[in-house]
């Protein structure tokens, strides 16, 4: 591992061509070394490719003004789907229809869902699995067909479609650096992946849209019985549980015209449900798991923690070990008119329009000015300075669903008596787990 006080000098030695090449090394093999010298000694780095953003107050002004730091790339990679508009009526419209629609009310019973799930993928693997593909992306598939909906198409097309979109859109950037012959295979296979997931859901809506109307017509009839009993204070269990789906939700809810969700806005909704759900998921558990399995002192507490009735201890874990491994460690923008971060201070740097901006999260989840003695591991850290779900008007739509359904995913694999790993996650070189194998005893 490179010296902790040299990287800045590796870069300014470097040639133009080398500088970013250097960084994006430094940010994947060495990143909380690289990221603290950013901070104490270049807090803002500008390269010939992008500009680097290490600090938390900086990073969260940056993110905080869609309309300067924009999400302009995404839009040729999501068509014209919400989080490829920034601070618009269509992005405020949708993200809050779907929000409503994704109640977190319904948040004990997903996560019952979740660990049945699981549950019965572990049961079934008989004490050996490899995890990435049976489980980590396998449980998640899952749950989009049983809570969101997506029904009718066999999971593991639900996993390729998730897949290619997530590579396209957040792993084939120029700034990735892919050799070109890999950046079009990549924007190839989502291509036509997109079609297929288009005609899917097209077929979908018709499939399940007659259905949706019929059971919207018997719930206006027993509208008025329901709310006398809950006039009356009475209620059960049944009332309490999981009777539809969000598709179901979407279908048989109906709008002014004026709102501007029609059924192709629904039917590019009910596609991102998918998208976002999948390969993001599998990435986090896969490396949580990871992480707490290369520890064992730590391990041992988290499986105390997986054992107790209330999560609140055990997902509190979880998510203290994703600020070590998370998914990616930034978030990409593009500056859309010139703005100087950290105005009046000695870092002060003026960016201008067209500039791809990287802010590191990961770094950010590290500066002392946010996280009490950032490298060490506690877990009963302020929730609200994590960047797992992203910040600000972008931050995702299934936040709420995530931090049920990756703590409950790690929580299953934890349970399991003698939980053990082969060797390593294998990404294939590729930027996401592809191979991890696990085994347990009875």
């Amino acid at each position: 591992m490179s010296n902790t006080t040299n990287y800045l000098e590796q870069y300014d030695a470097a040639a133009d061509a080398d500088k970013y090449p250097l960084v994006r090394g430094w940010m994947y093999s060495e990143p909380l070394p690289f990221f603290k010298e950013l901070r104490e000694k270049r807090p803002i780095l500008v390269t010939p490719e992008c500009t680097l953003l290490a600090l938390f107050d900086d990073i969260t002004d940056v993110l905080n003004m869609p309309k300067v730091f924009t999400v302009e790339l995404y839009v040729a990679k999501m068509a014209d789907y919400l989080m490829a508009h920034d601070d618009d009526a269509l992005h405020t419209r949708e993200k809050s229809i779907m929000m409503g629609l994704l109640n977190r009310d319904d948040l004990p019973q997903v996560r019952a869902m979740v660990a049945n799930i699981g549950k019965e993928i572990l049961d079934k693997a008989n004490g050996r699995i490899e995890v990435v593909n049976d489980y980590c992306r396998m449980a998640p598939a899952t749950l989009v067909q049983d809570y969101f909906g997506l029904t009718g198409a066999d999971r593991k097309d639900l996993i390729e479609w998730s897949y290619w979109n997530q590579y396209n859109t957040f792993h084939n950037q120029s700034f990735d650096l892919l050799p070109e012959a890999l950046a079009k295979s990549v924007a190839d296979h989502q291509k036509e992946v997109s079609d297929k997931l288009g005609k899917y859901i097209a077929g979908l809506i018709l499939r399940r849209l007659p259905v949706a109307k019929v059971k919207q017509a018997l719930s206006t009839l027993l509208t008025p019985l329901c709310l006398l009993k809950k006039l009356l204070g009475q209620s059960s269990e049944t009332d309490k549980k999981l009777t539809d789906d969000i598709v179901s939700r979407m279908l048989r809810s109906t709008y002014p015209h004026a709102v501007d969700f029609d059924i192709k806005r629904l039917g590019v909704n009910a596609g991102g449900l998918l998208i976002g759900a999948i390969e993001t998921t599998s990435q986090a558990v896969s490396q949580v798991i990871q992480f707490l399995l290369e520890r064992p002192e730590l391990l041992s507490r988290a499986v105390d923690a997986a054992k107790m009735d209330d999560p609140k201890a055990f997902d509190n874990i979880v998510w203290e070990a994703l600020r070590f491994v998370p998914i990616a460690p930034y978030m990409f923008r593009k500056t859309a008119s010139e703005y100087t971060v950290a105005k009046d201070t000695a870092h002060a740097t003026t960016i201008s329009p067209g500039t791809i901006v990287l802010t590191l999260t990961q770094s950010a989840m590290f500066d002392p000015k946010a996280f009490e003695s950032p490298d060490e591991f506690i877990a009963e850290r302020n929730w609200y300075h994590y960047f797992h779900f992203g910040f600000g008007s972008h931050e995702c739509l299934g936040k709420y669903v995530g931090m049920v359904l990756i703590p409950e995913m790690v929580r299953q694999v934890l349970l399991r008596p003698g939980i053990k790993a082969a060797g390593s996650i294998d990404y294939k070189s590729g930027p996401f787990p592809e191979q991890y194998d696990l085994s347990w005893g009875k």
